[in-house]
């Protein structure tokens, strides 16, 4: 008999305890956005080519410098992080966004239809146009004056696909290429070329250092924007990162650093 009622009351417990309301389930995390990620890291991961003076190199006591630098780390202190700076393969910039080993892309990357459709991009913030830089005394008003000149530009370069692109190469009779922009400008001075074509953001950092400039001509090869480039899905980072440049072009910071690494304020304007 006792074993019976063991046993019923066993059955009860069971029973009892089968009929215990469940308890509600433990909701999901929300999600973290992309700016609440970077926020709770207090850094923000940017990845460069470390060799690309006047928008990020290395001085001569290996420091790491440029207006993008400089730039980047103005951004970061608005924001309250910690700026971290990546020398990266620039052919697998990319695949280091994607792959999180950097936060965004900041050092003079151009904006092409192709990066517009894999990343999410500010917009400009400096135009780096091809220009053309004449010695004192000589003046270029259009394309055409460069065929009475000797015209050189370094080899390989931006400034090169450009100029080729453009009708007026193959009427240039004394155009020469040069393997490092040095040594155009050396033959600049030396009188041997009267004009170079040059990356403006090259052009006008050279420009600052020199005690007499280089004439920079109204004409130019056209238009080369540059912006922070972040994940694609990186919107709210994106926006984040673009009000804090239009502050700091607004209060006038933008244009103390453009003075310092050009001698000019080229940023652009919103």
């Amino acid at each position: 008999m006792k074993k019976l009622l063991f046993i019923v009351a066993g059955l009860f417990f069971l029973s009892a305890c089968n009929n215990t309301p469940a308890s509600a389930p433990t909701p999901a995390p929300a999600e973290t956005s992309d700016w609440e990620y970077i926020k709770q890291k207090g850094e923000l991961i940017i990845g460069l080519d470390d060799s690309f003076p006047p928008m990020g190199f290395r001085d001569e006591a290996n420091n790491l410098v440029g207006f993008d630098i400089d730039f980047a780390k103005a951004v970061c202190a608005e924001l309250g992080l910690t700026p971290v700076f990546q020398p990266i393969d620039w052919d697998a910039k990319e695949m280091e966004l994607d792959g999180k080993h950097i936060d965004c892309i900041w050092n003079g990357m151009s904006i092409t239809p192709e990066r517009k459709e894999i990343m999410s991009l500010t917009r400009g913030y400096l135009n780096n146009r091809i220009i053309i830089m004449t010695v004192p005394g000589v003046t270029v008003n259009s394309k055409d004056d460069l065929k009475t000149l000797n015209v050189g530009t370094q080899a390989k370069s931006a400034a090169l696909e450009v100029c080729m692109d453009d009708p007026i190469y193959d009427e240039l009779e004394n155009f020469f290429e040069y393997g490092t922009y040095e040594e155009v400008i050396m033959d600049m001075d030396t009188g041997r070329i009267q004009a170079m074509i040059v990356d403006e953001v090259l052009g006008m950092y050279k420009n600052s250092m020199r005690s007499v400039s280089f004439v920079v001509s109204p004409v130019d090869f056209g238009d080369d924007l540059y912006a922070v480039g972040f994940r694609k899905d990186d919107k709210e980072l994106t926006r984040t990162v673009q009000q804090t440049i239009d502050n700091l072009i607004a209060s006038g910071k933008a244009a103390e650093i453009s003075n310092a690494w050009f001698g000019a304020d080229i940023v652009i304007k919103p």
